[in-house]
């Protein structure tokens, strides 16, 4: 494979920390612009950062090194200077969909963490295990846009990233009805616990948002492309409550289902192991080996044990049981920074690298 030089626009924050971590060592991916706000335009990385490296890593040298170009007023200069982008800016949603269309309209492909395009029908929202033939939507975006090489691609939300990759597989028994209550670490909010000491010893039972994405963004991972759109999935009915608690990474949802022809336990469990996407079988090198994962243990997945399950970026299944409401319930387990965010942002843009889309 090819290397490509990419960039992050907003690199201070908690999801642009996690990226230049990641792409420091990436195989394909070399960072070669960071920017930021105004605010931190002109300054080395390290010092725009100063005390708010929030991870456990240090930042890497050469990415520190790097001067912070402005996010908003550099568009074209940054564009000249990589292949593509990856953006994590903290931004008002309009603001966001405007920036990161101008990215595209410069001819430098966007892959966005931000929710402003989650709902743009030519934008692809893509899980790679779960709809990576999502990303042929990209033609017709960039016939709208007018551009050759410029598009946007997006990840979803981190909340989802728990328990509807162990639904997926699923799907073909005919999945009627999901109930999930998500456990959200505070990272999910961008905070450390020397940021947010009103978390410690807390629970918070409502994340602004969230629910409605947890409700809505499975229907389009879910969904197909029609001529020049995405069009979500109408099933299944799926319901959500979201809560914040205190662990630092980490997002675990309690999840019901019940189907149309309800399977046996151990064709679910046979399904959930044997499960593998096209990044397994190209090989991405953010991908895990393992995707799904399933514990016997009557106390397993936890946060702090298995959030780190290939390298972050495994999902974790337990405790999967009958119901006497719905067929089923389990609990499962992401990293919400990684396969929630930036992980899941790379192994997205090694998808579109190996499928010739930064060419």
């Amino acid at each position: 494979m090819k290397s490509y030089n990419v960039g992050i626009i907003g690199a201070t924050g908690m999801v642009g920390q996690r990226f230049a971590l990641l792409l420091s060592k990436h195989p394909w991916f070399n960072v070669k612009v960071v920017a930021a706000s105004s605010r931190s335009a002109g300054k080395k990385l390290k010092d725009a950062i100063g005390n708010k490296w929030a991870m456990q890593e240090p930042i890497p040298e050469e990415i520190g090194e790097l001067t912070v170009m402005d996010a908003t007023n550099d568009v074209e200069k940054i564009a000249s200077m990589v292949d593509f982008v990856f953006c994590a800016v903290n931004m008002k949603k309009d603001e966001i969909k405007a920036l990161e269309e101008k990215y595209a309209k410069a001819e430098c492909p966007v892959i966005s963490n931000n929710s402003a395009h989650r709902g743009t029908e030519d934008v692809p929202m893509v899980v790679p295990e779960l709809n990576p033939e999502h990303i042929e939507i990209i033609k017709a975006q960039r016939e709208r846009l007018g551009t050759k090489r410029g598009f946007i691609a997006v990840k979803s939300n981190c909340s989802i990233q728990s328990y509807v990759p162990a639904l997926h597989p699923l799907r073909k028994y005919g999945i009627k009805n999901v109930l999930a209550c998500t456990y959200q670490a505070i990272s999910g909010a961008g905070k450390t616990f020397e940021t947010w000491p009103e978390m410690i010893d807390n629970v918070i039972p409502y994340i602004g948002g969230e629910e409605e994405k947890s409700e809505n963004e499975p229907l389009k991972v879910w969904g197909k492309i029609e001529g020049n759109k995405i069009v979500n999935a109408t099933e299944p009915n799926i319901t959500t409550q979201c809560l914040r608690v205190p662990s630092s990474d980490g997002h675990m949802a309690a999840v019901f289902v019940s189907f149309d022809r309800k399977p046996a336990k151990e064709e679910i469990l046979k399904l959930w192991k044997e499960f593998k996407g096209v990044p397994q079988e190209l090989e991405l090198p953010s991908a895990p080996k393992q995707f799904l994962n399933y514990f016997e243990e009557d106390d397993r997945p936890q946060t702090k044990l298995d959030r780190m399950l290939e390298n972050g970026m495994a999902v974790s299944m337990g405790r999967l049981r009958e119901d006497k409401q719905y067929d089923y319930k389990f609990v499962c387990l992401s990293h919400n920074t990684l396969r929630g965010a930036a992980g899941g942002g790379v192994l997205l843009a090694e998808l579109l690298a190996a499928k010739g889309y930064f060419d």
